[in-house]
């Protein structure tokens, strides 16, 4: 079979050509440590790197949201650790009120301390969370979501939480209003008190439940009667109508009425009532304060009132005080879940960088060898090549 001169050289200049690629290919891979640098190099294993490169960036999406949360959670948890201690003080001061030795320039000094102690609250539950936001700002409010008004404290943001992903639970920030304006009322399922008309010197407890069955809901209504001589008849009334529970006043008897029991203490006055009505949300601490420093702060205030301020105090200083330990709770039970998130993602994260790796990535040890094989065998084309050049028929026809 003849070969023809040109043919033979064409075939040598493309193997040479071929070589030199695969050289230039190893050198390629070498520089940037992968084995995969453009699809065309192995289209299954560039699928299977970009589908986890995007999985990675969806991690690395998910964990940045897991620290904006966290760290709004740890502002949270430690603000409201911070109010906590405040609202001790504030209960020790009022436990210190009860003393009915204290002269009224005493007392008024006790109320300056509630309204300081109160300011330092109330600056807490406007506390900036350093991003231009409020940590207690509920889904957002460009500026403080507390206002202090004539008629109380009330919430200027937007109520609730914002959600950072639609699968794991993951807040934003916290819900300031249900917070700081939403504890319930007196012992949790009613709340007693006396009439602000009362002339005696009677005062009701917090009560507590004997009969959860019992429970009606309806608004009870405690009133005393001066029999004569000394003596007290009280009737309990349901929306106005007779209950069948009363008779005769004793300040050491318990009174006992649908599934309640309280306690009236003291000497109430012909006329004097008091009341006992269901519990609601919507407590807050500067409404407690501001109702105990009205009547600290009053010199003419009987023993009573003051009793009754006092007593009532501390029994809404304890509701509060559980509301907030318990959304302090959650915000710590949060951050726990997000700990618990974030490891997850960054084992999902490991395992996303795993399979992009044995996709693309190159064996240094394995490619040095092949590419010193290739460049050995380049060269040794290139010097067969120079020496068949210069191979022709007429260098043997003479």
């Amino acid at each position: 079979m003849r070969i023809a001169t040109a043919s033979r050289y064409d075939a040598t200049v493309d193997s040479l050509q071929r070589r030199q690629a695969a050289l230039t290919t190893s050198q390629d891979q070498m520089s940037s440590g992968k084995r995969v640098n453009k699809p065309s190099d192995d289209p299954t294993a560039a699928s299977r790197a970009e589908r986890s490169h995007v999985l990675q960036q969806r991690i690395e999406s998910q964990r940045r949201a897991i620290e904006y949360s966290g760290n709004a959670m740890r502002l949270a948890e430690s603000a409201l650790g911070q109010a906590g201690d405040v609202m001790q003080q504030v209960r020790e001061t009022l436990v210190n009120a009860g003393n009915g030795s204290y002269s009224p320039t005493e007392r008024d000094s006790l109320a300056k301390q509630l309204k300081q102690l109160r300011g330092q609250l109330f600056a807490q539950a406007n506390q900036a969370d350093g991003n231009g936001g409020y940590t207690f700002g509920g889904q957002g409010t460009l500026s403080e979501p507390f206002l202090d008004q004539v008629g109380g404290v009330t919430f200027a943001g937007t109520g609730g939480q914002i959600q950072l992903s639609t699968t794991e639970e993951m807040p934003a920030a916290v819900d300031g209003q249900a917070i700081w304006l939403g504890a319930r009322s007196g012992n949790g399922t009613y709340v007693t008190g006396a009439d602000a008309a009362n002339t005696g010197q009677g005062w009701i407890d917090a009560g507590g439940v004997t009969d959860p069955s019992a429970i009606t809901g309806g608004s009870y209504t405690v009133v005393f009667t001066d029999t004569g001589g000394g003596a007290m008849d009280y009737a309990v009334l349901n929306n106005g109508a007779p209950t069948g529970v009363g008779g005769p006043y004793s300040s050491t008897a318990p009174i006992t009425v649908d599934g309640m029991t309280f306690r009236i203490t003291g000497k109430p006055a012909d006329g004097d009532t008091f009341t006992i009505e269901p519990s609601a949300a919507g407590l807050d601490v500067f409404s407690v304060l501001d109702r105990a420093i009205a009547v600290l702060g009053n010199p003419g205030a009987t023993a009573g009132q003051i009793s009754q301020a006092v007593n009532s105090g501390l029994r809404d200083m304890d509701a509060v005080m559980g509301h907030m330990q318990t959304a302090r709770s959650e915000a710590g039970a949060a951050l726990l879940r997000l700990d618990s998130i974030d490891s997850r993602e960054q084992n999902k994260d490991l395992w996303a960088k795993s399979v992009q790796s044995s996709a693309e990535d190159l064996d240094m040890v394995g490619a040095i060898s092949d590419f010193k094989n290739k460049q050995s065998n380049y060269q040794a084309a290139l010097q067969t090549y120079a020496m068949v050049q210069r191979m022709s028929l007429f260098d043997y026809i003479k």
